[in-house]
């Protein structure tokens, strides 16, 4: 019989606040970190969901007393202190680092590559930080490192190759990750839509979030989640756009629904992607109903924080039990009319529900896509 594996704690560092509370208490009240902001020099400003500068600095120097750090390698640390404030490191504790580009900031105007860039140097750096025994395992597959992040936690646990854990996700908002997206027309003018028909393209955000998870539970946690199933599977379909079939989507939830032996009609709410590109929204609609999941709640939470890339998945799937702790869904942010070919059950208000299984989902560049099925016990 295999472990039970639980997420026991967590936390986020977002434009919307730089703990769990205020985030959910902004999401409550609708209020979104997406806004126009000047990104590139000498350019138009673009819609983004950006953390205040002067702010991360703030709250960095009120809770560490050294400044040799990015302003990434800041928002990093400051997600994941409260975590291991509370819980031990050993040697047998695996620290988990997931971004997708990680400090490309740092090559602006180099001729030669900092060593910061890899990132294998910045999972090292933050590990030394805190004192982590074991070597850092870095999650770098596209926009859903978030969720594999989860899912390589639990099956090294569940493999006896660690403890415990500690992942961590993020990625910040930089001149070169809008001109990738700008190059292939994909960012919006306005605040995204997601799967709405006035959609008009993506908003980029940052953030970083972080969680501990665990085979041993003690009585002090207020709360837990299981990892009851996970999978993620390639449809190798483009190197930036998603299969037209939902391929890859709908492989990645039937299996991971299967390790976790539930059905369909079990879902309580799915945390999807939604990142209001139409290729995107189409892929993921057609994929969900393939697996029967139309009438399950659905929101994305990409209106309210942009699509924060190596993040968004982790960050979700924290909002995620954050509505399963509270019995509130949180409204589909922008989204007013169906512009989907499939039907899904968006939700357009927040919602009071009952919620004990979730189903968060994530896709990206290269054909991936991930999902992971988490039990409120």
């Amino acid at each position: 019989m295999k472990k039970e594996i639980y997420i026991t704690d967590y936390n986020c560092v977002t434009p919307l606040g730089f703990d769990v509370s205020s985030n959910w208490n902004h999401l409550v009240e609708g209020k979104s970190g997406v806004g126009l902001h000047q990104v590139i020099d000498n350019q138009e400003a673009f819609y983004a969901s950006v953390i205040d500068t002067e702010k991360l600095e703030e709250e960095f120097k009120n809770n560490f007393d050294r400044l040799d750090f990015t302003r990434l390698e800041k928002m990093f640390l400051l997600s994941l202190k409260p975590l291991v404030e509370k819980h031990e490191i050993t040697e047998e504790t695996a620290f988990i680092l997931s971004t997708t580009k990680g400090n490309i900031s740092l090559l602006k105007n180099q001729t030669e590559l900092p060593e910061g860039v890899y990132l294998s140097k910045l999972a090292q750096k933050i590990a030394d930080y805190f004192g982590f025994k074991t070597k850092p395992i870095v999650i770098s597959n596209a926009c859903v490192s978030g969720v594999m992040a989860i899912a390589v936690a639990k099956n090294m646990i569940q493999a006896g190759k660690y403890k415990d854990a500690f992942v961590i996700a993020g990625d910040e908002v930089s001149e070169f990750v809008i001109s990738g997206f700008n190059s292939f027309q994909a960012i919006g003018t306005e605040p995204c839509k997601p799967y709405d028909k006035n959609r008009n393209g993506i908003n980029i955000g940052e953030a970083t979030a972080a969680v501990y998870i665990t085979a041993a539970l003690n009585e002090n946690e207020k709360f837990r989640f299981k990892i009851l199933g996970d999978s993620a599977v390639n449809d190798a379909n483009h190197i930036s756009g998603p299969s037209r079939t939902g391929d890859g989507l709908y492989a990645s939830i039937r299996n991971a629904m299967t390790e976790a032996n539930i059905t369909s009609d079990q879902i309580d709410f799915i945390s999807a992607h939604g990142t209001a590109t139409i290729y995107n929204d189409e892929m993921e609609a057609i994929a969900f109903n393939r697996m029967e999941l139309q009438n399950a709640p659905l929101n994305s939470m990409k209106g309210y924080y942009g699509h924060c890339l190596g993040a968004s998945g982790l960050l979700e799937s924290i909002i995620s039990m954050e509505s399963a702790r509270h019995g509130l869904i949180i409204s589909s942010k922008n989204f007013k009319e169906m512009g989907i070919s499939q039907p899904l059950n968006i939700i357009e208000e927040n919602r009071p529900a009952s919620v004990q299984y979730i189903l968060k989902t994530a896709s990206g560049f290269g054909g991936c896509n991930a999902a992971i099925v988490l039990e409120k016990c």
